[in-house]
């Protein structure tokens, strides 16, 4: 499926010699590359099979540098793509106007834990696994945790708002980042914010900055807020006969009075692919079964995490169910979750695919789900249903399988602007946690009327009014 780009009035340029003799003398040598594998490797993420080549990937090593670079790059109108680890589902990190690739693997400190305020500053370029890691040895716990987390960036995450399974009971990275720098488009350098938990001094620009998807300035540094690590946690895989009641289960779980730490909900095919891709055994797929729900508690005492679990277990017991399956080790909750995380990689495995992400309201999730399979049948395409249950943000895995090109990108369109537009009337949105970038921009309109959207558009030319940062993201 092509994407038209539209840059609005800008006037991009190519990159000359004498840019990359300037980019030599700014940046270590070794850290400008014009070479054919590295643009290869930031011309694409993990969004379908899209591949844009950039001139030029720069990988700066510290927030001088990194204004010098956009402040030269903003007076000569070459566009400016930041870049994390490049595991984003919507485009974002795509240069599709060419140009420079600001690669930020770089920026991989971890810069202080200040444990007397529960707070850690870190760079863009830290893994989040490696961060979630860092601070549990000190007792202390960073929630969000998207399914890529072994090897996306903290920066990325912000860019994206990333959610993730425990989203349900902890919330998004916007509930836990703080302060901000950030470099501008022109070059300036600025905080965001305050190191403090609340804040009702002027705009919010820290919020704002939270989930624009690289479009306003360049992440260099990051507030977080952290929590104490809780100590034990339990698991369940429940299988249902009816993946309609498995949505509808979800809502009575909480209904009860129970926020897990974890609600995640999977299609038959969903777990049976990521099975199948991951090599795991021991898990028994009844041939009547649809889908699951894996739901896990959380907390320092024991005994109360057995009484919730069990009291959620009854809950369940009402729907047409199958055998529950307790994890009863760190491996095998391991082994589940890890079949989980794995789920978009298995869907990619099997097919062409596109992934929407859509989120409404939780007790409307079995209604969401009764929609995407009709649309599917009217448009004729077939889909691969997961996601966080508990947010009611169901990640739609549309796979072509026998579709034919000419359907998939004719039909196709029609088939996701007609469930987006079901998904607003319901109260929710066309994108939970993934973002809009390149391959959402064409369904915005659903979204937001024209007013919101120039109001959206305003924001930008301020931050950016040459708009050479990120261009064609967001916005068609």
């Amino acid at each position: 499926m092509g994407y038209q780009l539209y840059f609005c009035h800008m006037h991009f340029r190519k990159i000359q010699p004498g840019d990359i003799a300037y980019f030599e003398s700014t940046l270590p040598a070794s850290n400008v590359s014009t070479d054919k594998e590295q643009l290869e490797h930031c011309a694409s993420d993990q969004t379908e099979d899209l591949s844009y080549m950039p001139e030029v990937v720069l990988q700066p090593e510290t927030v001088e540098q990194v204004s010098a670079i956009m402040k030269y790059c903003n007076d000569q109108l070459i566009p400016v793509t930041p870049r994390g680890a490049g595991t984003g589902l919507s485009g974002g990190a795509l240069p599709i106007a060419a140009g420079v690739v600001l690669d930020m693997r770089r920026f991989n400190k971890i810069l202080h834990l200040d444990k007397r305020n529960l707070q850690v500053t870190v760079e863009p370029g830290v893994i989040t696994q490696v961060l979630q890691e860092y601070v549990k040895a000190e007792g202390l716990f960073y929630p969000p945790d998207p399914a890529s987390k072994g090897s996306c960036f903290i920066g990325g995450n912000i860019s994206e708002n990333s959610g993730g399974p425990k989203a349900v009971k902890y919330g998004v990275v916007k509930d836990y980042v703080l302060n901000l720098e950030i470099v501008l488009p022109n070059g300036e350098v600025m905080w965001t914010g305050a190191n403090v938990l609340k804040n009702a001094t002027g705009y919010n620009l820290t919020q704002l900055v939270v989930g624009s998807e690289g479009t306003l300035g360049v992440i260099t540094k990051i507030v977080l807020r952290l929590i104490p690590a809780v100590k034990h946690d339990l698991l369940l895989l429940v299988p249902f006969r009816s993946a309609v009641q498995a949505c509808e289960a979800v809502n009575a779980i909480f209904l009860a009075g129970y926020t897990p730490s974890g609600l995640e909900f999977m299609e038959r095919d969903a777990l049976e692919w990521s099975m199948r891709y991951a090599g795991a055994t021991g898990i028994s797929l009844g041939d009547d079964v649809q889908a699951h729900l894996l739901i896990e508690v959380d907390g320092n005492h024991p005994d109360q995490l057995y009484t919730e679990i069990e009291a959620i277990s009854e809950i369940v017991q009402a729907f047409d169910i199958g055998e529950i399956l307790f994890a009863e080790s760190h491996e095998q909750k391991q082994m589940l979750w890890n079949l989980r995380r794995k789920v978009g990689e298995a869907v990619k495995s099997n097919s062409i695919y596109k992934e929407e992400d859509t989120v409404v309201p939780r007790a409307e999730l079995p209604e969401l789900l009764r929609i995407i399979k009709e649309i599917g049948r009217e448009y004729g395409f077939q889909s691969v249903c997961y996601g966080h249950a508990g947010d009611g943000n169901l990640h739609v895995n549309i796979v072509k399988a026998d579709m034919s090109d000419e359907d998939w990108k004719t039909k196709l369109p029609q088939g996701i602007r007609a469930l987006f537009k079901e998904v607003v009337r319901m109260g929710g949105t066309i994108s939970g946690e993934h973002g809009i970038g390149l391959v959402q921009k064409q369904y915005m309109d659903i979204a937001f009327n024209k007013v919101q959207i120039q109001l959206m558009k305003d924001i930008k030319k301020v931050f950016d009014p040459n708009g050479i940062l990120n261009p064609g993201k967001i916005f068609v």
